[in-house]
């Protein structure tokens, strides 16, 4: 075992330099090209390396600035008024962990976006406010804090605040670096106005009265769920339910993913969804796997070691975990649950057969908290 990251073994590339083989090398790359095991070791490292670092993006701090915003721009000028979130080590992409994107998005009443649409897939968590609401492919919906909105790639979509309601603030999640690394994104912006093709709140009163209680008589053809608004109402007592009869995962506690109602898998094809549900003084022990990450807290406060830092976090706070690097959750509260809403790339890491998970291997499962 002692051996096993070891490059100086048979299998790796280990060629010393030598004169002649740097004049090679120079003369390969005239042509546009380079011998395999000047890089091999490198783009084929031992086991999943992230380029991302753990970060916490707190809400008090990032409040009043948010706020700011709707006092600088409108919306009509900035497209979309949000405050993004970027991970120290992926400014060059805008990515807040791995490949995905998250901001914080302000509406004030009476305020709306153009509609608009992109390859890119887009989801929403309310954080505060009231009177909110999207239009999405026609189907207007109005929003709630806690409340998760999903946009998929290629709907025309606009947000706004209703005129007597109350400024809305809202996390977005993109697979905009994604999207872009894979050189596929677009953006159109829709002519006029966009009709409303259906009676208010027509896709959460149609697929989600129920779990597992659908239509019989509609016909849903798209890659992505027709529901497009998962309601806290639903979802918080769903969990409560489930942790009567459920120890839940000895990592996240009782956690649930929002799906699609009509084949039970992801929401969307490239970023799936959770909330986790922390029983009062629960500590999880410590994994990691393949993908990336983002959470933010709806309830409680507590906090997180990843990768042998600890992080706390309260409600609304927003913090990340980059692909396998180890974390585990803690609720400080011994009388209150606390809640974690989460957005990930598992769908795609999943889909490509490229998902992998380790428990932590010491300490009975927990990690070490680094002082420094």
């Amino acid at each position: 075992m002692e051996d096993q990251f070891n490059d100086d073994v048979i299998g790796r590339a280990r060629v010393k330099d030598t004169p002649e083989l740097e004049a090679y090398y120079k003369e390969l790359e005239t042509l546009g090209a380079g011998a395999l095991w000047t890089v091999a070791n490198d783009i084929e490292p031992w086991e999943p390396r992230t380029s991302s670092v753990p970060m916490l993006w707190k809400y008090e701090n990032l409040r009043e600035l948010v706020l700011k915003s709707s006092e600088l721009v409108t919306p009509e000028q900035a497209g979309r008024r949000v405050v993004y979130l970027v991970n120290d080590k992926r400014k060059d992409v805008s990515a807040a962990v791995g490949w995905l994107y998250t901001g914080i998005q302000v509406t004030r009443p009476g305020e709306s976006t153009s509609a608009h649409r992109h390859k890119a897939s887009a989801l929403r968590f309310i954080m505060e406010g009231s009177g909110g609401y999207t239009i999405v492919d026609g189907n207007k919906i109005m929003l709630e804090v806690n409340d998760f909105v999903i946009t998929p790639n290629s709907t025309w979509h606009e947000h706004g605040v209703e005129e007597n309601g109350k400024t809305c603030i809202w996390q977005d999640g993109l697979d905009i670096p994604l999207v872009n690394a894979l050189e596929a994104n677009d953006y159109a912006v829709f002519d006029g106005k966009q009709p409303l093709e259906a009676p208010l709140n027509y896709s959460p009163l149609t697929y989600g009265g129920a779990a597992g209680f659908i239509p019989a008589d509609t016909v849903w053809d798209k890659p992505y769920s027709p529901l497009f608004k998962y309601s806290w109402t639903s979802v918080y007592p769903a969990l409560l339910e489930a942790a009567k009869v459920n120890e839940g995962s000895p990592y996240d506690g009782v956690i649930m993913d929002y799906t699609n109602p009509l084949t039970g898998g992801p929401v969307m094809q490239t970023m799936g969804a959770s909330m986790q549900l922390l029983r009062p003084g629960q500590h999880t022990k410590a994994h990691k796997h393949t993908g990336s990450i983002i959470y933010q807290c709806a309830k409680g406060n507590g906090y997180s070691i990843i990768g042998g830092k600890r992080y706390d976090w309260k409600e609304r706070d927003i913090f990340c975990v980059p692909s396998w690097v180890f974390h585990e959750h803690v609720n400080l509260s011994e009388t209150e649950d606390a809640c974690l809403f989460s957005f990930n790339d598992l769908p795609v890491i999943k889909s490509l057969g490229l998902y992998q998970e380790i428990a932590y291997p010491d300490n009975n499962g927990y990690q070490t908290v680094n002082k420094s």
